[in-house]
């Protein structure tokens, strides 16, 4: 398939080009540091909905929780990530910084991001030779060693693990947002491989419901009407998984009138799909009649070449899962199949009988290499990601407030990893406390105006709770 930039773009690549910021550094490699102004004003915007990355960023300034901090990352190269990277590099860290996604980069955030000093290496449209490179210039660098790691997949884990176990030995911890990442460390840890503690920050309760459902009801149709102008009333579409993600999509697309189909391995989940109105199906059942199939499981070889054969002319086939292998595109490259790049990110893949089927970023995650993912619903994540590294576990973060979960939770666990006592975590995987999942949540609260009730003394007595909660158990 042809790459993927925009054929107005100079197509020299970013590797071969000799770039300069302002102050002098080459220490970073993006598309066009010149597009820096625009990335500039685009993280300005981001700021304003990420009111508790902002906040902790301002009262934690001062006493600079993360001073020592080299923390190497790798996800999507956002301006809501913009956003983390210099509230992390306001509260005393050094920040490398890598794409999770070949296709998710904003090259304007990049290069602002590059222009004010990030060590940054990514750009949208990347080879699969040029993701491992960015990665590798991330963490092979002299004189610069990281101890904390924060990935989105953990492909940044895997080549560390790969390329320089030795590095282990400084680090203090990792933290991982994405299904697909948090299920290798998982792996990893029951073989006994895992040598730092790492942080779930996906399991976190403000991250599933954000991140992956609401984020997901909004940016799937956006994804969709972006790449291929469709309208959704009356389409059968069948989304494979209804964990938090597929329960977003088929949320959004029922209520555009769509005949949504769901198929699952969960029997709970499955339970859930029929009660909320959806038919419970096995892909094979319905993969002639329906028009757009959209995958959510995070799992391999969800959709096959036998399936892929089966689907009827101009059928729509995409993923919502952080992995980029539920679709096997790989089958798809073979002689006798003809690749026709119809608009960035939509390829028509057509058969000798002239059948076609429409792949959107060659199956790789629609919403954030299609379109963009509402701001708001990052803060929460990130700011979740800062925290865990600050003061005892159950007491909530001194500095803090936020409106973006995602990068605020992984904030708050970046802190909690790197200032927690020696001996606090093992060399295994931990969730976030209850209590912090609280805290992010109300933090963001007062964005919709919203006033919480208190319980009485007598109320929180009769049930057993402290009355500033955590008010469900951990697990």
């Amino acid at each position: 398939a042809a790459s993927y930039t925009d054929s107005s773009d100079d197509e020299t690549s970013p590797r071969d080009k000799q770039q300069k910021n302002s102050k002098g550094s080459s220490d970073f490699c993006v598309k066009n540091i010149k597009q820096a102004e625009f990335g500039r004003r685009e993280i300005e915007i981001a700021e304003q909905e990420m009111p508790a990355l902002m906040a902790l960023r301002k009262r934690a300034q001062g006493e600079k929780p993360l001073a020592g901090a080299k923390i190497v990352g790798c996800t999507h190269i956002t301006a809501q990530t913009a956003v983390l990277m210099e509230t992390l590099g306001a509260l005393g860290a050094q920040c490398r910084w890598a794409a999770c996604n070949i296709y998710s980069t904003l090259n304007e955030v990049a290069a602002a991001l590059a222009e004010s000093g990030f060590p940054v290496f990514a750009w949208k449209g990347e080879s699969e030779d040029d993701f491992w490179w960015c990665i590798d210039r991330c963490v092979n660098v002299e004189g610069w060693q990281p101890n904390m790691i924060l990935d989105d997949g953990g492909d940044l884990t895997h080549w560390i693990y790969k390329k320089y176990p030795n590095m282990f030995k400084k680090i203090k911890g990792i933290v991982e947002e994405s299904v697909t990442g948090v299920h290798r460390l998982y792996q990893l840890s029951k073989a006994g491989k895992l040598c730092v503690p790492a942080m779930n920050v996906n399991d976190s309760v403000t991250k599933q419901k954000f991140d992956n459902l609401y984020c997901c009801r909004e940016s799937i149709l956006d994804g969709l009407k972006r790449t291929t102008d469709m309208m959704f009333g009356g389409k059968q579409v069948v989304v494979c998984g209804y964990g938090e993600v597929g329960k977003g999509c088929c949320a959004a697309l029922k209520a555009m009138g769509s005949i949504v189909y769901v198929t699952e391995i969960d029997p709970i989940c499955a339970l859930q799909a029929c009660m909320d109105g959806f038919r419970l199906v096995k892909l094979n059942e319905v993969i002639r009649q329906v028009d757009i199939v959209i995958t959510c499981t995070g799992n391999k070889n969800v959709v096959t070449r036998e399936h892929l054969d089966r689907m009827k002319n101009s059928c729509i086939v995409c993923n919502m899962g952080h992995s980029n292998t539920e679709i096997d595109v790989a089958s798809l490259r073979t002689p006798e199949l003809t690749w026709e790049r119809v608009r960035s990110q939509v390829d028509h893949v057509i058969w000798p009988d002239g059948k076609r089927i429409v792949l959107l970023a060659e199956g790789r995650l629609l919403n954030l290499s299609c379109s963009t993912v509402p701001t708001f619903v990052l803060s929460i994540t990130a700011t979740t990601q800062v925290r865990r590294a600050r003061g005892e576990q159950g007491r909530a973060p001194r500095a803090a407030a936020l409106a973006h979960p995602g990068p605020f939770l992984q904030a708050l666990a970046l802190i909690e990893l790197y200032n927690a006592p020696e001996g606090r975590y093992k060399q295994d995987v931990y969730l976030l406390p209850k209590k912090m999942d609280e805290y992010v949540a109300s933090l963001h609260l007062p964005t919709f105006d919203a006033h919480l009730t208190e319980l009485t003394d007598e109320q929180a007595k009769y049930l057993g709770l402290n009355k500033n909660g955590p008010f469900k158990p951990n697990y």
